[in-house]
């Protein structure tokens, strides 16, 4: 078994909020549920550190990552794929603002 076959791990879907180390993201995963004493829709934010191989993910880009073995201190999790691409405003890049 190759170890794209191994998908025993959770798979996930968040938000890259940082991506500034050497093939390590930053995934911010939110989640709801039903509070079980309360009855009440909550929301939790959690990050991973995710293991980025081709260093390709932007702040704001969509991704799908899943568990995997230890990979260093805090990484946990790698990149499966990229939902969607955050769009990026040539006007914001370039520095012409109006």
């Amino acid at each position: 078994m190759s170890d794209t076959e191994k998908t025993g791990g959770k798979i996930l879907v968040g938000t890259v909020v940082g991506n500034r180390m050497d093939k390590t993201a930053v995934v911010q995963v939110h989640r709801r549920f039903v509070h079980p004493v309360f009855r009440k829709i909550v929301g939790k934010r959690v990050k991973y550190k995710v293991h980025d191989e081709k260093n390709e993910l932007n702040v704001g880009d969509t991704v799908r990552i899943i568990e995997t073995r230890p990979i260093s201190r805090d990484k946990r999790f790698r990149l499966l794929d990229v939902v969607e691409r955050a769009v990026q405003d040539q006007d914001l890049v370039q520095g012409n603002e109006g």
